[in-house]
């Protein structure tokens, strides 16, 4: 019984932590018209500490989505085009000597931001890539003899373009692992592109305003972590996280020579964070299998590995995916 009012008195006090969440939304659909899922997914990482990877080709308004986000909290924003040619100092920053104080000064680099669009990842070599995944785990750079922490909140959304693969450096599996979730963006409705065409026509582009603070942002990232997940959601997690390493163990042996590899315990940590905050954004203290199922293919897609067979059947990581979802007993 206690645990029931427990659970009421947790659900009204997310109820009312969490409005500012709609006035964020709110916001940003002035500008981005459609892609709900991507904005939903975004808020999510931000109020879990994740990052975002996503890919999508040109113009689905990526980059409008996290500098939209930062106005909306007051945050810094950086955008960083990836190339062949960049250095990790360019990235993180470099010793600069001063002729005026004849010492070494220290030159941040624009990772120093609350919001960090890495564009086009892929196109940059390993050590650049390697520099941003270490700012990311730790929240730290070491410039020189010293580390500098980064800005709170911090969270990077990188891009992938799946059409122009010829010159890019793919993420190694161990590097995309440190990514929450892997979002697919997709093209906007017939009626949506209408909607966007009209807005871009007018004279004076929509402004965003400021409905929240990056201190809002920390109090909701602790609150997220309050909210109440049964032991029958943990379980319903485990196995779908274990269902990826084992198929058949779970009612899908036609998958045991597909997988390379399943996804690792982040996959499950992650998931349940995800659904923790996917819970928060809909105004609720608890945790249902819903959420869970909302956000496991973001979660579990880029955690998993497909073999040469799999690919030449044309099978998907996100059919599996489903599959698992149709086969595993939903609490």
């Amino acid at each position: 019984m206690d645990n029931t009012i427990d659970i009421a008195s947790l659900n009204q006090k997310i109820e009312e932590a969490s409005r500012f969440i709609d006035l964020i939304q709110m916001e940003l659909s002035k500008v981005i018209i459609g892609q709900k899922h991507m904005t939903n997914c975004l808020i999510m990482a931000l109020l879990t500490k994740g990052h975002i990877l996503l890919e999508g080709v040109p113009g689905l308004a990526k980059t409008l989505s996290i500098k939209s986000l930062a106005s909306c909290i007051q945050g810094d924003f950086s955008r960083i085009q990836f190339t062949p040619d960049l250095l990790p100092a360019d990235l993180i920053g470099t010793m600069i000597f001063s002729p005026r104080s004849e010492e070494f000064q220290v030159r941040k680099g624009p990772i120093f931001a609350n919001f960090i669009l890495a564009d086009e990842i892929n196109r940059a070599p390993a050590k650049v890539q390697s520099a941003l995944l270490e700012a990311m785990q730790e929240r730290q750079v070491t410039i020189g003899n010293n580390t500098y922490p980064l800005p709170d909140p911090f969270i990077v959304m990188a891009t992938e373009n799946p059409l122009e693969q010829e010159g890019t450096y793919p993420l190694p599996e161990a590097q995309v692992d440190r990514f929450m979730m892997k979002v697919l963006v997709d093209y906007p409705q017939k009626n949506e592109l209408k909607y966007i065409i009209e807005l871009n026509l007018q004279e004076k582009f929509p402004t965003i305003n400021a409905v929240a603070t990056p201190k809002d942002i920390k109090n909701a990232q602790k609150l997220v972590l309050e909210i109440y997940m049964d032991e029958k959601i943990r379980n319903y997690i485990i196995d779908i996280n274990y269902a990826t390493i084992q198929p058949e163990a779970y009612r899908l042996p036609q998958y045991k020579n597909m997988v390379r590899y399943g996804a690792s315990p982040r996959g499950g940590i992650y998931m349940s964070l995800a659904a923790k905050a996917y819970a928060f954004i809909h105004h609720r203290g608890y945790v249902i299998p819903e959420d869970v199922r909302a956000v496991a293919f973001d979660v579990l897609r880029h955690r998993i590995g497909m073999t040469y067979e799999a690919e030449a059947e044309n099978i998907t990581t996100d059919q599996f995916i489903a599959d698992i979802l149709n086969v595993i007993e939903v609490p």
